[in-house]
């Protein structure tokens, strides 16, 4: 497979993976602050925005509908679902020829949902939140489109890394900046205030029914931690997603095995590893913190590698693959 046309599928990917997060993310604190206004409000969209990477000044934006708005059609924030959107269809469009017209149709139609937003920014709490939820079903259509239509090749691969590695990392800075405020008081019993904060926390990430299934509805800090960070069969879960990026990158180095790609083996092995063997006991006992720290560091380093074995590799390094 071309170079470029990994590339495209993995941003592709990548940005269709990050909409679906920031709409969830915002329609669960679009919900919540029906609950609660003032100052709680406040600490929880700045929470969003910290989790989403957002780069602009957050003083500009002085309410949390205006902050939902921003982060929902915003052509300019990285993090926005209409930015994310735009620039999954544009990579899609460079590699037209590497998808199904399936894959193609269902995509350009949800481009065209959420260009076409004349009235939803106008219609009040409740249409935007109609309007994020069509979003997430939106990109779950394609992504069953995809699974359907798209030959299970290397471009299929590639496209699992994509989605995993950026469900990775989300996951991990939403539970980072939660644990941040939240964390040092997980031991004490939760209040009203608090109770709603995880299980707005739960709903982020679709895993309110899933963490009751677990646990039932006995709601524990340490042990909704565990749900989100070491499950193996809930999709949302951290490790869950590094096991299947770790899946994924195995089916693309195929039988081969490229020496050059020794390194993203042996990052992404040790990755998965601290997640599949971890405890939420020694976790806790240790930082959380420095573990969610430390899941980061090896996302990004893996990030660089693909990028440099696969995507900006020179032709020397292909020669002695």
């Amino acid at each position: 497979m071309l170079s470029r046309v990994a590339d495209n599928l993995y941003w592709m990917s990548r940005y269709l993976e990050r909409a679906e997060h920031t709409a969830r993310l915002v329609d669960v604190n679009l919900t919540l602050m029906l609950d609660e206004v003032g100052e709680g409000s406040e600490r929880r969209w700045k929470r969003v925005l910290d989790a989403l990477a957002y780069q602009g000044e957050h003083g500009s934006l002085t309410d949390g509908y205006q902050i939902a708005q921003e982060l929902a059609f915003s052509r300019e924030n990285v993090a926005s679902v209409t930015f994310c959107i735009s620039a999954a269809r544009e990579n899609a469009r460079q590699v037209r020829e590497q998808i199904s017209s399936s894959q193609w149709q269902r995509l350009n139609r949800l481009y065209l949902q959420v260009t076409r937003k004349e009235g939803a920014d106008e219609g009040g709490e409740a249409q935007l939140s109609d309007f994020l939820l069509s979003v997430v079903d939106g990109i779950h259509l394609f992504q069953g489109v995809t699974a359907s239509t798209m030959s299970h090749g290397e471009g299929w691969h590639f496209i699992r890394v994509g989605r995993y590695i950026e469900r990775a990392q989300a996951s991990v800075n939403l539970l980072k900046v939660f644990h941040r405020e939240f964390g040092a008081h997980a031991e004490k019993s939760l209040d009203g205030s608090d109770y709603l904060e995880w299980i707005g926390l739960l709903r982020s990430f679709g895993a309110f029914e899933g963490y009751c299934t677990a646990y039932t509805a006995d709601l524990n800090p340490d042990r909704i931690l565990e749900f989100l960070l070491l499950n193996p069969d809930f999709p949302h879960a951290v490790r869950y997603a590094v096991d299947s990026l770790r899946n994924a990158l195995e089916a693309v180095q195929g039988d081969g095995r490229l020496r050059r790609a020794a390194a993203l083996s042996r990052v992404a092995g040790k990755l998965q590893s601290s997640l599949n063997y971890g405890q939420i006991s020694e976790i806790l006992e240790r930082s959380v913190q420095d573990y969610l720290e430390a899941i980061l560091r090896q996302c990004n380093e893996i990030h660089s590698l693909i990028y440099e074995i696969y995507i900006h590799y020179s032709i020397e390094s292909a020669l002695v693959s």
